[in-house]
């Protein structure tokens, strides 16, 4: 299921620069992790799904060139979004 309006917004204003900044890669990071998240779920459910399991790693892979990005620009940037989102690495 897609994230709705109100936890997309409030990602939105917690990681971007204004409420209007969707577009930065904070924010992408923020909502691709959202939406692996609610995927990951899905598929422990539903084992045989295989076109959600496609998509997931699709997904997985959009938010680690991403991260990669940012890790190459800016490092501190990088540390606080890992440490905020709870990812491991």
């Amino acid at each position: 299921m897609a994230l709705s309006k109100e936890e997309s917004a409030s990602l939105i204003s917690k990681f971007g620069k204004s409420e209007k900044d969707s577009g930065a890669s904070e924010v992408q990071i923020a909502l691709l992790t959202e939406r692996i998240n609610h995927l990951t779920d899905h598929c422990k459910q539903f084992k045989k799904d295989k076109s959600s399991q496609r998509g997931l790693l699709i997904l997985v892979g959009k938010r680690r060139r991403l991260l990669k990005y940012i890790q190459r620009t800016n490092l501190e940037k990088y540390r606080s979004l890992i440490k905020d989102l709870g990812l491991r690495k």
